[in-house]
């Protein structure tokens, strides 16, 4: 067979090749600060929801907010699913009783850095390699830092879905719902601008659209 010959089947043959199958990561971000500590069985709602929906090569990663959330120590769960469906099983039981524990025992944070819990999900989800990015932020939306921290940070969210969930509404919202739109607005432009889409899912019973 000539060369020429021998490149044609090459090419024809690399072009057939099976792609690499589609596999999905999710992070989600949990306040934990103020009034949201009583909001935990919602976020517990959330998360069976998401693990009943994820399969095999999958990532999952439950993480709280805290003072200072861009670290993985806030990380209260977190696992890449086997090819086993048997495996499977067990990896999700074993995950839904470290977010059990979690909730029983969570401690009210008096900081919220969202920005430096979601700098931590982009960086966990690349790592993981995942095709499909989400990133689930299970709160108001308003963040409050301890002196000294810094946050006015760029993000890189090309390919990554934020998805804001029971964003609730505060005393003072309630007496200026601007305040409320504000919060919304500005997290959405942040996302966005950084190449990332944006969702809020307040709605609970919805969750059938999430992932």
């Amino acid at each position: 067979m000539k060369l020429s010959g021998i490149l044609i089947c090459g090419a024809i043959l690399t072009g057939c090749s099976p792609s690499q199958p589609a596999n999905s990561g999710v992070y989600m971000l949990i306040d934990t600060s103020g009034t949201y500590r009583e909001e935990m069985e919602k976020a517990d709602q959330i998360i069976r929801y998401t693990l009943s929906r994820l399969d095999a090569a999958d990532s999952f990663a439950v993480a709280r907010i805290d003072t200072g959330s861009f670290s993985e120590k806030d990380i209260v769960a977190k696992t890449t699913f086997d090819d086993r469906p048997s495996t499977i099983n067990r990896q999700k039981r074993l995950f839904s009783e470290q977010i059990t524990a979690f909730i029983k025992g969570a401690n009210s944070s008096p900081y919220t850095d969202i920005t430096g819990g979601l700098l931590q999900a982009v960086e966990y989800l690349n790592e993981k390699g995942s095709t499909v990015k989400t990133v689930l932020i299970f709160s108001d939306l308003k963040e409050e830092l301890e002196d000294g921290y810094i946050r006015n940070i760029e993000f890189d969210l090309y390919g990554f879905d934020i998805i804001a969930l029971n964003v609730t509404k505060l005393r003072s919202d309630n007496i200026d719902p601007r305040e409320y739109l504000a919060r919304l607005e500005n997290w959405q432009t942040k996302v966005e601008s950084s190449g990332g889409s944006w969702r809020v899912i307040n709605d609970l019973d919805g969750l059938e659209g999430l992932l």
